[in-house]
């Protein structure tokens, strides 16, 4: 019998090559190509009268005219923020997280509500069996009378089952367990994920239905497979935390219909997946008295401010090369703001070993939490706990100064409403009236910051 003849597909851009090589002829990235078995191309007959767009020929821009899309709330406040309000008829939504996160148990309580609503939604399961869908459902307590179920994973049979039913809403759970009779490599390949994606995401924009995958993800956080997974879909959704605490973050980091950077906040109890409405609480530590090294951020994720406690350990180094540790932060801008707080404030940190965190496993990813991270900082070098209820945002450059931050007014407002007093914000964000219940404090450079503390 004649061996299959393999090639080496690249796992982030899906390109080929006939021998394995450290470095992908495609994009360039390094360690990427793995052994597949070599596939056929798909004859030209089999993508016939699958346009994405749904209208072929040449159109003029100025001539075609755009409709709002109508939403389908999910009735998850907090699912629904994070989708820009709601899925979209024909739209394809990608999420991604580590195993046990909850991404299955969302979805079903999202399906659950639907068809508790009326409508004609359909959960393929191609990694549990249908009992196994069913002990998860009675659990959760969930109401599943109208909600369908298809327990199956080759490509023809589900597209066959949406053709017939025309479902509203259908989650594949998961994309990488999928193969195609097209294909003769294993599920979860290369090739099979990218033809079983471009197969779906084909159906529903011709049908209409609202395809959700389930993507896996590597050891590094990434979704697996190629990164064209990414690029054909319309949205994409990663859940983030820590699957030993009980709560979860859903953020968009795609997204064609709405915002990118939304957050939805969850806490997952017995009865499945539940909203946060008030989020900065998570992030907000209650200590007993006062500490220092800890410092109130006013961040911005998508629209929503959040405030968000920024921890700072500052300690004697006991090697020749201190160490720079963050969670939650960029850890290259922790060595910038070291080495402008010593030029500009006088204060040398190039002894000392420096921890920043930030509280409640949240991702800080906006430059504004600059002044909130230098803040803490020196206030555990000096030992000396900040004022209570105050906050900071602010982004620093290398000359010293303090930038804005976009949707200042916002943040401040959502300070004031949870009770904070004072606020440490760029010039550029000072209101222009006051607002009633905290004292704004503008700052222009980063040795008025240091000097303010000593002040308070």
């Amino acid at each position: 019998m004649a061996k299959a003849k393999s090639v080496y597909a690249c796992t982030e851009c899906g390109a080929t090559s006939p021998k394995w090589q450290g470095q992908c002829p495609g994009c360039g990235q390094w360690n990427t190509l793995v052994e597949t078995v070599a596939e056929a191309a798909p004859s030209a007959n089999r993508y016939a009268g699958l346009a994405l767009a749904g209208v072929g020929g040449l159109q003029h821009l100025a001539e075609i005219k755009p409709r709002e899309e109508a939403r389908q709330p999910t009735g998850i406040e907090e699912f629904d923020r994070v989708l820009g309000g709601g899925l979209v008829a024909g739209g394809v939504v990608l999420i991604g997280g580590d195993p046990g996160i909850g991404k299955s148990t969302l979805l079903l309580q999202a399906l659950s509500r639907l068809a508790a609503g009326g409508q004609n939604v359909l959960y393929v399961s191609g990694e549990e069996s249908g009992e196994q869908v069913a002990l998860r459902a009675r659990r959760l307590q969930l109401p599943v009378e109208g909600l369908q179920l298809l327990a199956e994973i080759n490509l023809e049979k589900i597209v066959a089952t949406l053709t017939r039913l025309r479902p509203a809403v259908a989650v594949i759970d998961s994309i990488q367990t999928l193969w195609s009779d097209a294909l003769q490599s294993a599920p979860g390949s290369v090739a099979q994920v990218r033809e079983c994606s471009a197969q779906l995401t084909r159906y529903a924009k011709q049908s209409g239905t609202c395809v959700i995958l389930v993507g896996h993800v590597t050891k590094d956080g990434a979704l697996a497979g190629p990164r064209v997974l990414e690029h054909i879909v319309d949205t994409v959704l990663y859940f983030e935390g820590d699957t030993h605490s009980s709560f979860r973050l859903v953020r968009a980091f795609k997204n064609r219909y709405g915002a990118v950077n939304e957050l939805g906040v969850f806490a997952m109890t017995d009865k499945g997946l539940r909203g946060v409405s008030n989020p900065s609480a998570l992030f907000l530590s209650q200590h007993a008295q006062e500490v220092s090294g800890s410092c109130v951020l006013v961040t911005q994720e998508g629209t929503r401010p959040l405030l968000v406690e920024v921890q700072a350990l500052v300690d004697a180094a006991h090697s020749p090369s201190p160490r720079r540790l963050t969670v939650g932060l960029e850890a290259m801008r922790l060595a910038m703001l070291l080495a402008v707080l010593h030029r500009h404030a006088g204060i040398a940190c190039f002894d000392q070993d420096v921890f920043v965190n930030a509280v409640g496993g949240v991702r800080i990813q906006e430059p504004a939490a600059d002044l909130a991270v230098l803040l803490a900082i020196v206030s555990s070098l000096r030992n000396r706990p900040l004022p209570p209820k105050m906050v900071a945002f602010g982004e620093v450059g290398l000359a010293g100064e303090i930038r804005p931050a976009p949707r200042g007014q916002e943040r401040l407002k959502e300070a004031a409403k949870l009770g904070f007093t004072h606020a440490l914000v760029p010039k550029a964000n000072a209101p222009k009236q006051a607002l009633k219940g905290i004292e704004v404090i503008a700052l222009e450079r980063v040795e008025q910051a240091v000097e303010t503390l000593r002040s308070l």
